[in-house]
């Protein structure tokens, strides 16, 4: 057998579940500390035009729960998309061929492989799911080689050519929980003798590129919304979200984000991170 096949045979076994039941999941909703059903949430998601859901990548759980969140919106009938992390702009093609049955599985997966490192089996029943109902799926992010060369000498080192595709460069400039935020994710990626302000520029050239192909769809399709899946880090308040206010106020949104004790909990998350948490049973 195929090592490669092997492995991934081996890691869908390792990642499977018998699935997650929404009855059962159960809600914070952070403005006013109430504990909620799945149902609940799901009714407000319904009239809103974002919904960020994100997720710590290596978890299945999480996209378990993006799964059953797609599915409750897709059930309502309401026009929909879903915008992914994972994929960046220039891979569209290949999304729209995945979606509308132009490509198999043995021909998306080095197309999967190729945007994203985390095990194909912790996603693929949010693909698989999204291909079954023909729902578009959007890739947002930006080129690797853009953010990786504003990483090592900044947003002057770009060329002209390819400041034309991003929004208008802003700098490191966020507020104070962020910067916190921004430097931790800088020492846990080791970038070394690496600038922290390239670095900065980079982290918040990933959500504004991500804010603004969220909106174009948007401005393409008024009457529908975008369930965007993004690490925690992007889909909070203070990433993504905060490039869309900026760009577009009247555009309306909500933050889901799963429990992560200590870090993502009602003891430590307020309404200027998310708008609901889903807790761990």
């Amino acid at each position: 057998m195929n090592y490669k096949v092997l492995f991934l045979i081996l890691v869908f076994f390792a990642c499977s579940h018998t699935g997650t039941d929404a009855k059962q999941i159960t809600v914070y909703r952070v403005s006013d500390g109430k504990t909620i059903s799945f149902g609940q949430m799901v009714d407000d998601l319904k009239k809103t035009q974002l919904i960020f859901v994100g997720e710590s990548h290596d978890q299945e759980r999480h996209h378990r729960l993006q799964l059953e969140i797609i599915k409750a919106l897709h059930a309502s009938k309401k026009p929909m998309a879903v915008g992914f992390e994972m994929f960046v702009a220039d891979e569209q093609q290949f999304l729209d061929q995945w979606v509308s049955g132009g490509l198999g599985l043995d021909e998306f997966l080095p197309i999967y492989y190729r945007n994203w490192n985390f095990p194909w089996p912790l996603y693929k029943d949010i693909f698989l799911s999204i291909r079954e109902n023909k729902i578009p799926a959007l890739a947002l992010n930006v080129s690797p080689e853009i953010t990786r060369k504003v990483s090592r000498s900044g947003f002057a080192s770009l060329s002209e050519e390819e400041l034309k595709k991003l929004p208008p460069e802003t700098g490191c400039v966020v507020n104070e929980q962020f910067m916190q935020f921004i430097r931790r994710a800088y020492t846990m990626h080791g970038h070394g003798g690496k600038q922290f302000l390239f670095f900065c520029e980079a982290q918040l050239l990933w959500d504004q590129v991500m804010a603004k192909n969220l909106l174009e769809h948007l401005k393409k399709n008024p009457a529908g919304s975008i369930v965007a899946i993004a690490g925690n880090g992007h889909a909070w308040k203070r990433g993504i979200p905060e490039h869309i206010r900026v760009m577009s106020e009247k555009t309306s949104y909500r933050v889901v984000l799963p429990e992560v004790p200590g870090y993502i909990d009602p003891r430590h998350t307020t309404i200027d991170d998310a708008d609901y948490i889903i807790l761990q049973q």
